[in-house]
């Protein structure tokens, strides 16, 4: 201890997204906090959030906060809360205006009112078509939400230790007494000593090959909670988004279709149009049911020039035809993509060589976010098992964190309404627990059992590289636990990733130093994307249907009887114990999927 330096506040976020920023901001109107961000805090994952927030205002047509809910529960093919979700949708619209008021930059309508768009799975209930929800600055509305909530942290003056990466919850039974981090440019480890802790830490998408998360999207959060006894919630459920870009898995956000921009085989074919993928609400169908299309078709050979790919096609001349035949009065042209989706624009260009206003535009499926995450009630509070048995002081937020409001599969814009909405929820609470809590004692010796492990990957010698273990996770979990499952590929990705962890204890770390050691942070990093690749396995392997996001070949049809339940995975030693508790049921009956 006496090489540690310790830091003392009532509340810890880890995490400088949205929902970290959001509830720093709440948290801090009443007690002192510290925000700990392994990246400067506009450089954080949100920033990267391109279409749009969703929000009933109903500023261009008839919307209602209950239809929200309604395409969310759906969409989720009812395996979120309902009650989560409630709040979710009805708090959307104040938190959108609240932002707006921070200062946020939306687009407007020519009446001022903020502008919006058409996306994936919102519609008009009564109708079923769909209803411009999408709030928006232009298509960079998650760089926006980020700015603008950094700004105000500053204003209210939220203690920021930019570049320290959390490596470890101290807690103590039932209590929980505040993280270890690594200050990476000097390699020395840190306490920080609180009464709280949130973590807001992001996803886990670089399990995969092929992924529009960030390098930093390693599951952190969720990988330590586990091993401090924190159960992860409906693991199984891994979003693959249709429209990265081919390769490189770079998003093509869902306000492309929005605008209008169609999907297109190898045979020239709208195939979202076909009857059985989704003939009314054709490009706009949820994320799950796009991404499986796309994989069909290609499966088919109807992928462009036969390969593993289709266009996406925003171009004037396409998008103007589909107008014209379906009788609507709007057309497009360069200069209303140029405004509307300049960052798009800009991205083909750059990594493609293709401008979208005259070529179509090549994707293809791409790993873009968890479903699941650490299991916490709608005050953002840490839940240890399926009875909801709160862990005090311990938060969670944002995609890290499962409340439940995605259920099987997110609806597109949820993922940022999700961050502002619980994150200020959880900032309030925060505030509340700390201002009616005692700071605890810190244990003896708080961080020698994480500074052992990092020890212990520096003093390996000879053993395998880091890279050759991540390369090899993402092939097995790519080939085997992807768009489509069967008990075969899955149990093949448990044997592949269960001889990846024995690998993992002789992994070698090269740079022995302490500075800005890439090396050692990225390998401890890859020590939880391969916990968390493991627990995703063994939750979709025990789940024998296909629901949402988690499609299996040799179970195909949705099990309400049985499997309308969430899944709790628990780390026992080196194995695995699932448990289940059953979703919570409102309005909404779940009933067969139609598009």
């Amino acid at each position: 201890m006496a090489k540690v330096q310790t830091h003392t506040f009532d509340a810890v976020i880890v995490g400088a997204g949205g929902a970290g920023l959001m509830a720093a901001l709440y948290a801090s109107k009443g007690a002192n906090v510290a925000v700990l961000s392994k990246l400067y805090p506009t450089r954080s994952h949100t920033g990267a959030a391109q279409g749009g927030i969703g929000a009933a205002l109903g500023n261009s047509e008839e919307d209602h906060w209950e239809w929200h809910a309604y395409d969310t529960v759906k969409g989720s093919d009812y395996l979120a809360d309902q009650d989560a979700v409630d709040v979710l949708c009805k708090e959307a619209i104040d938190t959108v205006i609240e932002l707006e008021l921070m200062g946020l930059p939306f687009d407007r309508f020519p009446d001022g009112s903020i502008s919006q768009r058409r996306f994936g799975g919102h519609t008009n209930n009564d109708t079923g078509k769909p209803v411009t929800r999408a709030c928006h600055a232009a298509d960079r509305t998650g760089h926006m939400i980020l700015q603008t909530l950094y700004q105000q942290c500053i204003k209210n003056n939220v203690n920021f230790y930019d570049e320290f990466h959390v490596v470890d919850l101290i807690r103590v039974d039932d209590t929980v007494r505040g993280v270890v981090a690594i200050e990476i440019a000097t390699g020395e480890f840190h306490i920080f000593h609180s009464k709280a802790v949130l973590f807001a830490t992001g996803g886990w998408g670089r399990c995969w090959e092929v992924t529009s998360n960030a390098h930093s999207l390693t599951g952190d959060g969720p990988a330590i909670c586990l091993r401090r006894g924190i159960p992860l919630e409906d693991m199984e459920f891994f979003q693959f988004h249709p429209t990265g870009i081919y390769k490189l898995g770079i998003l093509i956000t869902e306000g492309v279709r929005g605008e209008g921009g169609v999907l297109i085989n190898g045979e020239g074919e709208r195939f979202m149009a076909k009857p059985e993928y989704a003939p009314n609400i054709k490009d706009l169908a949820s994320r799950d049911v796009v991404s499986r299309a796309i994989y069909l078709e290609v499966m088919a050979g109807r992928g462009i020039n036969g390969k593993n790919y289709v266009h996406l096609d925003i171009t004037p001349e396409t998008v103007n035809r589909y107008f014209e035949e379906e009788g609507s009065e709007r057309r497009i042209d360069r200069a209303y993509i140029e405004a509307k989706l300049p960052d798009i624009a800009d991205f083909t260009r750059t990594y493609l060589g293709v401008d979208p206003v005259t070529e179509p535009m090549p994707v293809q499926p791409t790993a873009h976010y968890g479903m699941g995450g650490i299991p916490t009630d709608i005050d953002g509070c840490v839940v240890l098992d399926s009875s909801n048995k709160v862990l005090p002081g311990m938060y969670a937020a944002g995609e890290t964190a499962c409340v439940s409001v995605h259920g099987a599969n997110r609806l597109g814009t949820n993922s940022l309404v999700d961050l502002v909405v619980f994150g200020r929820r959880t900032g309030v609470h925060m505030a509340s627990f700390c201002q009616e809590t005692a700071l605890l004692p810190l244990p003896e010796n708080a961080a020698d059992e994480v500074m052992a492990s990092f020890e212990a990957m520096l003093k390996t010698e000879k053993g395998i590289k880091p890279h050759e273990l991540r390369k090899a996770m993402q092939t097995t979990m790519t080939a085997n636990v992807s768009v489509f499952r069967t008990e075969e590929t899955m149990s093949k990705a448990m044997k592949d990733l269960a001889e990846l962890r024995a690998d993992f204890q002789n992994v070698v770390v090269e740079d022995k130093g302490k500075q800005f050691n890439s090396d050692l942070l990225e390998t401890w990093e890859l020590g939880c994307l391969l916990e968390l690749a493991e627990v995703t396995a063994v939750s979709a392997l025990a789940r024998p249907e296909s629901r949402g996001a988690h499609a299996r070949d040799d179970f195909p049809d949705r099990n309400d009887e049985e499997w309308l339940r969430h899944s709790f995975c628990h780390k026992e030693g080196d194995s695995y114990r699932l448990d289940y508790k059953p979703v919570t049921l409102g309005r909404y009956e779940p009933k067969p999927r139609v598009y």
